[in-house]
């Protein structure tokens, strides 16, 4: 219903977001292929596109090159370890509106092979009208955070149990090569992960969306 009463030179654009292990690549994607299969648009020129934040991971050599190497490779995946300038820059260029000179945009995303970002991964067409953002910064109540949320038409925040989402990134770490054994993957978890959880948790700004997470599936909100 929001999308129908969008006007036609703007997209729609919602950010989800949510602690690590909340399930939101899971609900991005699963909204972005029901919106394209509903409006049977062609794959080539798709209405809804997804956009991972993950691309805008330092590179490991820029966090070589910050005060501290060895703590900000620990905590790779905090905050301060994302290029926010570069996604806002991004998220400001979607918001221009569309025309008979809209070009394609590029879109970063992450490699956990080559454990970097890999640039223009993502294209971004002139028909795509629906972008479905999702990482764990997008709705937190610090610039320049903040200022990258106020651009989205809704926020949307999964939730999810802390002890829900240990469980699901011991298996992701372990998948990802992020952790060799339970053991690292728990103490990453414990030392990095769940601190971002409680930055994520504890700063947030409004929410238009708020869904519930299950143990099992993502369950989304009844209207």
């Amino acid at each position: 219903a929001t999308h129908k009463i969008s006007p036609p030179d703007q997209r729609l654009m919602i950010a989800i977001s949510g602690i690590p292990g909340a399930g939101k690549t899971t609900l991005a994607k699963t909204v972005t292929d029901r919106l394209n299969t509903l409006s049977q648009a062609s794959p080539l020129r798709p209405l809804a596109a997804y956009v991972p934040m993950d691309g805008y991971h330092l590179t490991r050599a820029q966090l070589d090159a910050l005060p501290d190497p060895a703590q900000a490779h620990a905590r790779r995946g905090a905050a301060y370890t994302f290029d926010a300038a570069s996604l806002l820059s991004l998220v400001v260029a979607l918001r221009e509106p569309l025309g008979a000179s809209t070009r394609t945009i590029y879109a970063p995303s992450f490699s956990h092979a080559l454990k970097d970002p890999v640039e223009n991964e993502i294209s971004i067409s002139p028909s795509t009208q629906i972008l479905i953002f999702e990482g764990n910064y997008l709705a937190l109540d610090k610039e320049p955070w903040s200022q990258i949320s106020r651009l989205f038409n809704e926020r949307w925040f999964l939730e999810v149990g802390f002890d829900i989402a240990r469980k699901r990134l011991v298996a992701r770490h372990l998948a990802a090569g992020i952790a060799s054994s339970e053991k690292e993957a728990w103490r990453r978890i414990e030392e990095n992960d769940m601190i971002n959880a409680l930055e994520i948790v504890q700063h947030r700004v409004a929410i238009d969306e708020l869904i519930q997470s299950l143990d099992t599936a993502v369950q989304e909100p009844s209207h």
